[in-house]
């Protein structure tokens, strides 16, 4: 018999010949909130597409967020870093905070906000250039720097995204040469090239084989150490495994949060568990 969700949100799943790790499920206690979300409306022109969402999202641990098709979960992270301010039809009420600021009220500087909230799309988004200038592209966008340091940055993001030791000889060939699962790992170098100290991913491994799969859930194990992480997923097996904290969006609701050791073992709601136990219908 496989693992159950609640086995893997207990334990990691060993990979490979790696042993399993303990996941460190803290709650509330020893993180502080890096985000806290408190009556949150969004607008789709005149369709409310998030209704009322309070959560919080802990320093330096992954919330997982779960939920059917069309529950909100890919336009929260559209507020998170103000991406829908591109579009003149979308709007946001309430408050989401980030270190005391609230990122949705007007005095907020947007290219400051996109260089602290970095951001990993469903779709591979591989740039038509290189390696090096996909990874260069974020930090050319919010600093100017000489180009030793320019190289240094390069190389120190594609290192934290696990990627250096694959292309440290290809740095200049085009990066549609990359396997899928290389270029979004690449994409995700390109987030953290800014620096960021939140990254939202939105079914990051959705498009990935198995393997490749594994590799950015490592890579999400150890980034979590330096960056606060948002992670929508509908792979629930992902998110027992990656996430320490877990929400559930309905009808653009957030319906029930808590460790993902709680969420999978004893959630609250009848709507929680039919979900997860895919009953849900």
């Amino acid at each position: 018999m496989g693992e159950t969700l609640a086995d893997l949100a207990r334990h990691r799943t060993a990979r490979g010949n790696r042993p399993a790790l303990v996941v460190r499920h803290k709650g509330s206690t020893g993180h502080r909130d890096k985000i806290v979300i408190d009556g949150l409306d969004f607008f789709y022109g005149d369709t409310r597409a998030l209704k009322q969402v309070r959560m919080t999202l802990p320093e330096f641990q992954v919330t997982g967020i779960i939920g059917p098709s069309g529950c909100g979960k890919s336009t929260l992270l559209r507020v998170l870093n103000r991406i829908y301010s591109m579009y003149p039809d979308q709007r946001a009420t309430g408050s989401v905070r980030m270190d005391g600021q609230d990122v949705i009220g007007p005095q907020v500087d947007l290219k400051r906000l996109r260089s602290r909230v970095g951001m990993v799309f469903q779709a591979i988004t591989c740039l038509p250039m290189s390696v090096f200038d996909n990874v260069a592209f974020g930090a050319r966008l919010h600093a100017r720097l000489p180009r030793a340091e320019m190289a240094e940055r390069v190389e120190g993001t594609l290192v934290r995204a696990a990627l250096w030791d694959e292309v440290k000889d290809r740095l200049h060939d085009p990066a549609a040469e990359l396997s899928g699962g290389q270029q979004q790992r690449l994409a995700i170098a390109r987030a953290l090239s800014t620096q960021p100290e939140v990254v939202l991913m939105d079914e990051p491994t959705s498009a990935l084989d198995p393997a490749s799969m594994m590799k950015i859930e490592d890579l999400i194990d150890t980034l979590k150490r330096t960056v606060t992480i948002a992670l929508v997923t509908h792979n629930l097996q992902q998110a027992a495994r990656c996430a320490d904290r877990v929400a559930f969006f309905h009808l653009g609701e957030m319906l029930e949060a808590g460790t993902a050791e709680q969420m999978f073992t004893a959630p609250r709601l009848a709507q929680t568990r039919s979900y997860i136990t895919g009953r849900y219908g």
